[in-house]
């Protein structure tokens, strides 16, 4: 599945390129979408050879021979394949071949991805078989190491621990491109011996370093990025996007299932008329729905053009942009000669349709639906088995003790904001009842159970936000980062039916309502992600969020803030398996205040 390299090609590239020898394939009077120059050539040719483009010009009839596939572009554009500047796979609910099939018809053929959810489960061992699984692709998928297992050190636990070493050894991987998001800022501005080490190990390997400045207070930037950081999808503000870029990192901003960042930080080229070149668009996070229905980097494409953004500069920020900055600018990104053979053609620069898509110089997808599917390696039996409770769960674990002698309390709530990473860190008044906390709509109880080790340790807090309004739970083994089991209900019964469903089933997400599964997303692969067809996965996903709805949910993607309560390095308040977290402060705190 490979291309061969640009030195061992390079005689055949010269004699087709100078007509002395066939190409592979000759795309004939296409509109070259040139992301190096930002012009529009018509009356183009393009000629492969080896999966990689030879020529691009005037006139390719000399290169064609008896065996050459001639495509008629017909006057259409030819753009160069999509790359999303970062992504974590395991948000698809997929494995990364039934991810990649996802993505190819809607025109990306570059993906680099964080597996980090991987890590946190399996360790090293899992992240090298999402490397292995990532080199078996027809199109690029490029690994950045994962950097931060555990993410926040001391206020969470995981499966395992990423070590220095590890990152060392990661690096003399032939699919590593970099290392992943450096979530724990606060360690790098402190000067974190292990953070500064496994950047280092990273910079000796000439590789680059993704960041994860998620704090809106930017005191903090410059010290961050000293420590290595090239770049930043947490920005959700005009200035954010500023500050970074003013600081040599590259801005990236994000549209996926439920985070819309675009938006608001795109002004900064539109409108402040900064430098386009310090700016990537990226996914982040799309479900295995959005992937199917609405579309991948062509969607977020599209919105920054929505946003103002002119056609060729959004198109940039999602090829050449995207390739530069992780030292590819000779390998992919754009249509020119030598480099692998990704291309898109569409017949409307505004609105992107994703008509045709070649990878490596073979065609993959026409009109939204692949012609070429592939196989993908299978997972071991081992990554099917993570999920351990120790003992079945009961409702009695999901009631909160009040203070003895209590009649009410003021709480701590985590209140999740809709289409943004961040939480609000709110306080609530409760009543009690026969010693526990009377936990009332618009409220919810929130638990975090630990399923790595069987340790029964169970964490408790409060959510507002759902909107659920009827006896309810959701529970899923998607819990950012450190994916315990995270459990939000209304009922303690309900909580524990949901729970105990998880251990049974090997992972995944399911919803109860009154007493009865309403909805089951199967996730066996480290209770993680679905070996099974996107579609599939979709349509099971769907359900899931019908059900949410009908115990009351009205927010948007509300299963993606669901998953991010456990993610203690995204202010501001967070509940992880060794309880709430006060993200501001890094430190950990108590649900219920002390009275005065």
């Amino acid at each position: 599945m490979t291309v061969p390299g640009w030195p061992e090609l390079a005689p055949r590239l010269i004699d087709v390129a100078a007509g002395r020898a066939p190409a592979d394939m000759v795309i004939r009077q296409g509109a070259w979408v040139n992301v190096h120059s930002r012009e529009v050539i018509p009356a183009t040719d393009i000629a492969i050879a080896g999966g990689r483009f030879a020529y691009c010009g005037p006139d390719a009839r000399a290169m064609i021979g008896p065996d050459t596939r001639v495509i008629d572009a017909g006057g259409r554009f030819m753009v160069p394949g999509l790359c999303d500047g970062h992504c974590h796979v395991e948000s698809g609910m997929l494995t990364v071949t039934r991810f990649a099939q996802a993505v190819v018809p809607h025109g990306t053929t570059s993906l680099f991805i964080d597996p980090h959810e991987v890590a946190n489960v399996l360790g090293l061992p899992g992240v090298r078989l999402m490397h292995d699984e990532a080199l078996a692709q027809p199109v690029n998928v490029f690994v950045q190491m994962p950097s931060c297992a555990p993410s926040a050190p001391g206020l969470e636990t995981t499966g395992h621990e990423i070590t220095p070493a590890d990152v060392a050894e990661a690096m003399t991987w032939p699919g590593i491109i970099g290392l992943g998001e450096m979530m724990n800022f606060p360690g790098v501005i402190a000067g974190d011996a292990k953070m500064l080490a496994e950047i280092a190990a990273t910079q000796r390997a000439g590789r680059t370093v993704g960041g994860h400045y998620a704090s809106p207070d930017l005191a903090g930037l410059a010290a961050y990025a000293a420590g290595g950081p090239a770049d930043d999808h947490e920005g959700t503000r005009e200035i954010d996007a500023i500050a970074r870029v003013r600081l040599g990192m590259r801005a990236m901003l994000r549209l996926g299932s439920a985070w819309h960042d675009v938006a608001a930080q795109i002004t900064a080229v539109t409108e402040k008329g900064l430098d386009p070149r310090g700016f990537i668009l990226c996914t982040d996070d799309c479900h295995s729905g959005t992937l199917v229905h609405d579309g991948h980097m062509n969607r977020v494409v599209r919105h920054a053009i929505e946003c103002g953004c002119d056609p060729l500069v959004a198109i940039q920020m999602a090829t050449i942009n995207t390739a530069t900055h992780f030292g590819l600018e000779r390998e992919l990104g754009a249509i020119a000669p030598g480099r692998r053979a990704d291309l898109i053609l569409t017949s409307d620069l505004r609105s992107l349709p994703v008509e045709l898509v070649i990878a490596r110089g073979r065609i993959l997808a026409r009109e939204g639906r692949l012609v070429e599917p592939w196989e993908g390696p299978a997972w071991p039996a081992g990554t099917r088995a993570t999920v351990r409770l120790g003992r079945p769960v009961t409702a009695e674990d999901f009631r909160i003790p009040a203070p003895p002698g209590a009649s009410e309390v003021t709480a701590r709530v985590i209140g999740v904001v809709e289409n943004q990473a961040p939480t609000r860190a709110l306080t609530a008044r409760l009543g009690v009842a026969d010693g526990r906390l009377r936990v009332e709509p618009p409220l919810a109880t929130a638990a975090v159970v630990e399923r790595h080790r069987a340790s029964g340790r169970i964490a408790l807090g409060l959510v507002q936000g759902f909107g659920y309004d009827r006896p309810c739970a959701v529970a899923s083994t998607i819990a950012h980062d450190c994916h315990h089991i995270i459990v939000v209900g209304t009922d303690p019964a309900e909580m524990a039916r949901a729970v105990n469903r998880l251990a049974e089933t090997g992972g995944g997400v399911t919803v109860w309502r009154e007493g009865a599964e309403r909805a089951l997303v199967r996730l066996p692969i480290a209770g993680l992600m679905s070996d099974a067809p996107a579609a599939e996965v979709a349509r099971d996903a769907e359900a899931m969020v019908r059900a949410m709805a009908e115990c009351g949910c009205r927010m948007n993607n509300a299963f993606m803030q669901h998953s991010l309560m456990a993610l203690a390095v995204i202010p501001e308040l967070r509940l992880t398996d060794l309880g709430l977290v006060d993200v501001t402060r890094f430190t950990p705190t108590d649900l219920i205040l002390a009275e005065a």
